[in-house]
């Protein structure tokens, strides 16, 4: 195995090589140079060797067309049908002597962590859902391979636009990793609050847009209808804490998320902090969730939601999807941002959670990562994403695929959404970039949102955490900063120190 130090020096070396012409010799000299192990650059000639086929127009990354290809998607709130055309007629048909070993799953990690350590992973994996793997551990193990000849090659069926070029941009800045990139993000859409803009309109109420107000209209769908205010996904608790991301960030801008994201000293202890979790909290205080909803799982908590047995909900754009053999006739779902914390917040309603999600890996030891580069091309392509609306209803980050498309309403608001927050979104890391501290924040977060913990006792367990995972000099640390200038996307990930 070629651990993640040695793979990025020979990365690095093979962009040198590319760029500079080097011979053999000079290469082994440099190799030497940059403390490259011959063992080491023995096995990477040999990947190299594996997919030396010739490149062109019509196979710019030199893949085997008849090497095997192992492909394993997430069948969450996409599906995989939008994988399968890949299969069938994308890869398939450019490649009709490489044989697909396809599976669709939601256990990603109990199902394959064994192959990966064993240096046995897939090709390329749709890499989401509860059990996926955390990415920045499998990049620093060495795990992922960059992905650079990818966003240089040409976008397939697009001519004159590289691959770089046709994605939406700042939506994959979040997959680079040391100035490379490293996963690619293929579904554009946002968190927000859900709702049935039907009853809305039937009732005559307006979606409130400061917390104050959220709670106002809570209590009166509690005196005036036997319906709860809120549910959410209880077993999974990371769908309740973007709520709170959304309330630090709109109430104290970028400053405020960032701290967390960057393991300042008073990154859960801010007053912003702690502000939101104690309106949060109110939400259980007060008695305005459905009861037991705790102990729901995803698609329990959103199935009673479409019953009409509460008002609200938290939760990705993939909803529509996910639950579209239950929704009832007449039930119009749509979404909207989270409420302003207060109505002196730095951003507007309007900011949101915006950001490319559902990540695609390809592994630095599968046996055709070239292969794999090439399905997301595919994928990438302006084909495979319109597909994927088609049969979805979800956007993608491929510029203009859904140009023309005949949008659902739930898709058509998250569409207005994104636009109505212009350059006023974001996304936080920290449940990216640190395990444990994802782990213990939606522990946390679940003690709170069932009045088991203080948002002053949560602040503290997480604050200590943070502490030691800035203080602990094993485990790798990343930070970003605000976007330089309206529009841009926040900077990419950087290692700290």
């Amino acid at each position: 195995m070629i651990h993640s130090e040695e793979r990025r020096k020979i990365d690095q070396l093979f962009r040198e090589v590319a760029d500079k012409g080097m011979s053999r010799r000079q290469m082994i000299q440099r190799a030497a140079v940059l403390g490259i192990s011959a063992q080491a650059l023995t096995l990477a000639f040999v990947g190299v060797a594996q997919n030396a086929v010739a490149q062109g127009e019509e196979n710019p990354l030199g893949v085997d067309p008849e090497a095997p290809l192992r492909v394993v998607i997430f069948d969450g709130g996409y599906g995989n049908e939008y994988a399968v055309n890949v299969n069938d007629t994308l890869y398939g048909e450019i490649y009709p002597d490489a044989e697909i070993d396809y599976t669709a799953t939601v256990r990603l990690g109990p199902q394959y962590q064994s192959e990966v350590v064993a240096g046995n992973p897939p090709d390329v994996m749709d890499n989401s859902g509860a059990d996926n793997f955390n990415t920045t551990t499998l990049y620093n193990e060495g795990q992922l391979a960059e992905l650079t000849d990818l966003m240089e090659a040409p976008a397939y069926g697009q001519e004159g636009v590289t691959f770089a070029d046709s994605l939406t941009p700042g939506t994959q800045a979040l997959g680079v990793f040391d100035g490379s990139q490293h996963v690619l993000k293929y579904v554009l859409g946002m968190y927000g609050v859900w709702y049935n803009r039907a009853l809305f309109d039937e009732m005559g109420w307006e979606y409130p847009q400061t917390w104050e107000d959220m709670l106002a209209m809570c209590q009166m769908i509690v005196d005036e209808t036997d319906m709860a205010p809120w549910t959410y996904q209880g077993l999974y608790p990371y769908y309740i804490r973007t709520v709170f991301d959304q309330l630090v960030y709109k109430s104290g801008g970028w400053d405020a998320i960032l701290k967390i994201d960057n393991l300042a000293e008073d990154a859960w202890t801010q007053d912003v902090a702690i502000q939101a979790m104690t309106e949060m909290q109110k939400l259980y205080t007060e008695g305005y969730i459905l009861e037991g909803t705790e102990a729901l799982s995803h698609t329990e908590s959103q199935t009673f939601w479409l019953q009409g047995e509460a008002v609200f909900i938290p939760c990705g754009s993939w909803l529509e999807n996910e639950m579209a053999d239950v929704i009832p006739e007449g039930f119009e779902i749509v979404v909207a941002p989270v409420p302003s914390l207060t109505a002196e917040d730095q951003l507007p309603f309007a900011a949101t959670q915006v950001s490319a999600g559902e990540d695609f890996i390809v592994f630095s030891e599968g046996e055709n990562v070239q292969g794999g580069k090439e399905y997301l091309r595919l994928l990438f392509s302006q084909e495979g994403a319109r597909f994927f609306t088609e049969v979805t209803g979800s956007l993608t980050a491929v510029t203009d695929a859904a140009e023309g498309l005949d949008l659902s309403i739930a898709t058509q608001s998250v569409q207005a959404a994104i636009a109505s927050a212009g350059a006023d979104t974001f996304v936080a890391q920290y449940g990216t970039w640190y395990a444990t501290l994802d782990e213990e924040s939606q522990n946390q977060f679940s003690l709170m949102m069932i009045g088991e913990a203080t948002p002053e006792e949560v602040s503290t367990v997480l604050q200590e955490l943070t502490n030691e995972i800035r203080e602990d000099e094993s485990i790798p640390k990343f930070t970003r900063e605000a976007p330089a200038a309206a529009g841009e996307a926040a900077p990419e990930a950087t290692p700290a120190g």
